[in-house]
């Protein structure tokens, strides 16, 4: 029998090896040529030529499995095959065979939840606001439930509308304008209302269109996402209309204000539906309108990006699917109808794939071309009734129907087959109004059967990796003020989080259009955010999303901003000149602000990097050739410089002179570069001089100024060679060195706000944390090549870490890291990491105390040793990745999962059992409550409990108990084959001995008549109560013979039948 792997093609079980020693052939193959031989063109082989020779360079396969690789390639039956032909086709080849794996990823559905629904009446929409990640369900008798990102009800209330009574309000439909934060509602009374979500009374109605000629039931809104400006309203009402509301300026007003007298702010603007078809909104939007389907009632509108063209649906036949754009500016729309022969509830776009489609009544649902009108290009067949509800998941090329007997397919479209089907699950209801909504983020799919919400939520498929950002991670900030956490990546995006759950809160995009932000800083009052784009432009922001100036920090050129520095009465932008490019706050009266005259001049001799500021007026910066100058802030004049090579950069003889009378006084001292060398640190010149000089980043250290005035380190710096210095910037001199990350390049630092912790990143994602409170606090013989104590050694990350943030929230300390992996990492400072931002569970925040850990030895020094090898990467989650573990790997790696299910409930547990560990302990040595032997388990948070500095039982120190001697087992534990032996090996069974005898217990059993007189009890129960008299009587005499608790079990089963 064939394996699995005999079986699979060729191509498909070739290596990036057996790829290199093809490609070998290839070349020999153009040397023979250029040695002269005939008949053979450059760099081909023949059909036979190619499989023998390929067959015994690979050593995999056979001659025959070649040369059907050979055929499938030359196709055209040329008889000759280059390299470029074979590489094309392989590519191809894995790629469609990719997609087609990814196509036929079946989600594994969780059991489905109800949600706690909030309406009485069916559910009209439902609707995804994307900033901050909310889900918003409307009913039709108005009523609105708020929902967070977790499903879980956070909310509800009616909706105000003046025109009509709440009694007599009945919503129709509802759609999200996400890029003006706005919802649109459509009501019976032939109106559209728009409700800000930005206002101060939440959900307050900022324009109402009224007047419109039919009810209108269904809405879709669309924008441009490269222009938000230009958005489009689609409307479908009863009578069989279809109107599009052309949005020019979205972003700034939908439509006109009123010209006459002053208005209220949040007042509600009235727009007429005349008036807009008269163009009297011209400037802001345009009416375009068409009545293709006669009289019937538009299901659905969609209008359609890509092609500027909106496509409808309705029961009727034929004609239920039109199409309508626009071909000139001002022209009426141009309609064609589909060959349709069945009616249409729902329809759904595929903009990748160009497709539309359709639920029908007729069991089926079609796919259409917008281009081919004549026969849809494919019908999906399996459905038993008519399907109501179509939604495409366009990250793996599938289609979710739904149809009236509740039943939930998922299609792949390219083979157009029925990979799944979900029944049963459902409620079961005769008839309902379905909604469809599927979240392809999180693998959630939402449905509404009239007023009741159900979610069916994927499970996590195996080796998804989790991301915070699309794109590459490029900075972290904390903003005290909001408790939140703020992010950018190079799409230009900047996204807000939740401190305390790791939750997105809201989300920016094309901030800065198709230029990466390099950067960030928040000014002093943590209402202001800096960012800054490769385009040059440093753009000035509020939480809401309203950018108030621009600083034109690359004189209209792009610039590579690496650090933007915001102090009290200016702002420097550094990165990617030799001078400092200064903004003075006092001039930003205007949007457009351009850049100061820095006073200093130009005092480095390559591009700077990088600042540090340290208050009232101390400013250093780094450049690219490792050259550090000392500035004074109010004054713009350079005090100082230091370099590597420990001289001072000199302006004229006579400092020379000072310098070098200095050096003759102290003779016992040696100076930098005759310090003794350490084998340790990399070779002056590995890499290349500039990489290891280059400084990336500068910090002050917060020391006493006595520390300064002895000689020891108050500023630190790191660059990329992986060495990180200590200087001290009143003598000129550098104090320490060392190698943080060995074989690394470039690393990032920083330092926390207590001068206590000093944190390294390297490019392989991991991070280190350094104990530097007593590090170089005096001044020593030469410069100190040791490393400081390091505390934690972990890896947040699986790529090259970009930014680096510490900052105490909730009197906890934390360290905020971000990756080229797209991730950002939150860890205790020091200790472990706490998650990713964004991943499906979000975690809770506690007061967990992170004791001080013990030093760690570097896992690099050990290795440089020979005496352990490295340890593997660490997941944010706390697992060894794959890549690492060897051979068996994967296998390894799939039971460290499963039993981190099993772990994870102790970290949730653990802040409960750290404020009730003394009393539980006290508890356990109390006799009758000793532990058993087989018990004596570690605890989860051993280490943490007994560290601890804090609380009312800080000074008790836990530990083990102490081992019981006598422990009183049970006589099946000391004698089991009294018990189990005899009774499974014979044939008769052993009785156990017999029990010793119980307590007295009580013989009669209790009568609550007994509480009653008995003149009560024949007034109440009447003549009956004689019969029930002896009946209780007879129970009473069989009490004495023990059949009183068989009634009582019989009458307790019967009940519970009943």
């Amino acid at each position: 029998m064939e394996t699995h792997g005999e079986t699979e093609l060729l191509e498909c079980r070739l290596c990036t090896e057996d790829l290199v020693k093809l490609q070998g052939l290839f070349l020999e193959g153009s040397l023979g040529r250029e040695e002269g031989s005939l008949g053979r063109e450059e760099g081909s082989l023949g059909r036979e030529e190619f499989a023998e020779r390929a067959w015994a360079a690979v050593g995999r396969g056979t001659p025959e499995e070649y040369g059907r690789l050979f055929d499938s390639v030359d196709v055209s039956r040329e008889g000759r095959l280059d390299w470029t032909r074979l590489t094309t086709f392989l590519l191809l080849k894995l790629c469609e065979q990719d997609e087609q794996a990814r196509a036929a990823t079946v989600p594994r559905w969780r059991a489905p939840r109800s949600l706690p629904s909030p309406h009485r009446e069916p559910v009209q929409g439902v609707v995804l606001l994307p900033n901050p990640s909310r889900y918003l369900s409307l009913s039709r008798d108005g009523v609105l439930g708020v929902w967070a990102e977790d499903l879980g009800l956070l909310r509800s209330l009616r909706l105000a509308n003046d025109t009509i009574k709440p009694k007599d309000l009945w919503a129709t439909a509802m759609v999200a304008l996400p890029n003006v934060h706005k919802v649109a509602v459509a009501f019976t009374s032939k109106e559209i209302c728009f409700y800000d979500l930005l206002s101060k009374q939440e959900f307050s109605c900022q324009y109402k269109v009224q007047g419109l000629t039919h009810t209108p039931i269904t809405l879709h809104y669309w924008f441009n996402p490269e222009d938000p400006d230009q958005a489009a309203l689609s409307v479908g009402d009863v009578g069989g209309k279809v109107c599009v509301m052309c949005f020019r300026t979205a972003l700034i007003s939908l439509f006109e204000r009123p010209s006459s007298g002053p208005v209220e702010q949040d007042a509600t603007t009235l727009i007429q539906w005349a008036e807009l078809t008269e163009g009297q909104h011209s400037s802001c939007c345009y009416i375009a309108t068409h009545s293709a389907h006669g009289h019937s009632w538009v299901r659905r509108v969609r209008f359609l990006g890509p092609l500027e063209a909106v496509v409808s649906c309705t029961w009727s036949c034929p004609g239920s699917l039109v199409l309508a754009w626009r071909e000139t500016k001002g022209s009426p729309l141009k309609v064609t109808h589909f060959n349709t022969q069945t009616g249409i509830s729902d329809l759904d776009y595929h903009p990748s794939l160009n497709l539309i489609a359709t639920a029908g009544l007729n069991n089926h649902v079609y796919l259409w071309n917008p281009y081919v009108t004549s026969k849809p290009v494919g019908v999906l067949r399996g459905h038993m009734n008519s399907v109501v509800a179509v939604q495409f998941v366009l990250g793996k090329r599938q289609l979710l129907s739904f149809s009236k007997d509740k039943v939930l397919r998922l299609w792949d479209v390219s083979s157009q087959l029925c990979i799944q089907r979900v029944s049963g699950v459902f409620p079961k209801s005769q008839e309902c109004q379905t909604l469809l909504l599927f979240r392809e983020e999180h693998s959630r799919l939402l449905l509404s059967f009239n007023g009741q919400l159900l979610l069916l939520e994927a499970r996590k498929e195996p080796g998804r990796r989790v991301t915070s950002h699309e794109s590459p991670v490029t900075c972290v900030l904390y903003n005290a003020l909001f408790r939140q956490v703020i992010s950018s990546d190079t799409s230009s995006t900047i996204t807000c989080w939740l401190m305390d759950t790791g939750q997105k809160v809201k989300q920016f995009t094309r901030c800065h259009g198709d230029a990466e932000i390099s950067t960030m800083a928040l000014d002093g009052t943590q209402t202001r955010l800096f960012t800054a784009g490769t385009d040059g432009i440093v753009k000035v922001w509020d939480f809401n999303g309203h950018c108030h100036h621009r600083l034109n920090a690359g004189r209209d050129r792009a610039a590579e901003i690496s650090q933007v520095l915001v102090l009290k009465r200016t702002v420097l932008v550094l990165g990617w000149e030799r001078i400092i490019t200064v903004f003075r706050p006092a001039v930003f009266s205007k949007f457009f602000v351009q850049p100061s005259e820095w006073q200093g001049g130009v005092q480095h001799r390559d591009d700077v990097l990088c600042a540090a500021f340290r208050p009232p007026q101390t400013l250093v910066t780094g450049s690219y050739d490792g050259e550090i100058t000392v500035w004074n802030n109010s004054t713009e004049n350079a005090l100082r410089k230091l370099r590597p090579d420990g001289q001072r950069g000199l302006r004229s003889k006579s400092d020379g002179a000072a310098l070098r009378a200095n050096q003759s006084a102290r003779p016992d001292r040696p100076s930098a570069p005759s310090a003794p060398s350490d084998s340790s640190l990399p070779p002056a010149g590995q890499g290349g001089p500039e990489d290891c000089h280059a400084i990336t980043k500068l910090f002050f250290l917060e020391r006493h100024k006595g520390v300064t005035a002895a000689g020891g380190a108050d500023l630190v710096s790191c660059g990329t060679s992986g060495l990180v210095r200590f200087w001290n910037t009143t003598h000129c001199s550098l104090v320490a060195e060392f190698v943080a990350h060995r074989r690394s390049g470039s690393i990032i630092l920083t330092v926390d706000g207590g001068g206590r912790y000093l944190v390294t990143a390297d490019v392989h994602g991991g991070v280190k944390v350094w104990d530097v409170q007593d590090y170089c606090l005096l001044p020593g013989d030469g410069v100190l090549r040791r490393a400081p104590r390091l505390l934690t050694s972990l890896r947040p990350h699986l790529d090259s870490v970009m930014h680096l943030e510490t900052c105490v929230h909730g009197d906890q300390l934390f360290l905020l890291s971000t990756s080229i992996d797209c991730t950002v990492a939150l860890s205790y400072l020091p200790g472990h990491c706490v998650g990713i931002f964004g991943q499906e569970e979000h975690w809770r925040l506690g007061r967990v105390e992170c004791p001080l850990p013990n030093e760690v030895q570097d896992e690099e020094e050990v290795e440089e040793d020979g005496e352990v090898t490295p340890a593997s990467p660490i997941t944010p989650q706390g697992h060894r990745s794959a890549d690492s573990l060897g051979p068996q790997g994967s296998a390894l790696l799939g039971e460290e999962v499963i039993l981190a299910e099993e772990k994870d409930h102790f970290l949730e547990v653990g802040r409960a059992e750290k404020s009730c560990c003394v009393a539980v302990a006290a508890r356990l040595v109390e006799p009758g409550h000793a532990p058993k032997a087989t018990d004596r388990r570690p605890h989860a948070n051993a280490r943490l409990l007994a560290c601890s500095s804090v609380g009312t039982f800080s000074e008790l120190a836990l530990t083990e108990l102490e081992s019981v001697e006598d422990l009183d087992k049970p006589d099946f534990v000391s004698n089991p084959h009294l018990y189990f032996g005899r009774m499974w090996d014979s044939t008769t069974p052993t009785p156990p001995p017999p029990t010793p005898p119980k307590p007295p217990t009580l013989k009669a059993s209790f009568d609550e008549r007994s509480l009653f007189p008995k003149e009560v009890l024949q007034r109440v129960e009447g003549p009956s109560l004689a019969g029930r008299s002896q009946l209780a009587r007879g129970a009473k005499r069989n009490a004495g013979h023990g059949h009183s608790r068989r009634h009582k079990v019989n009458f307790t089963g019967a009940f519970k039948i009943k």
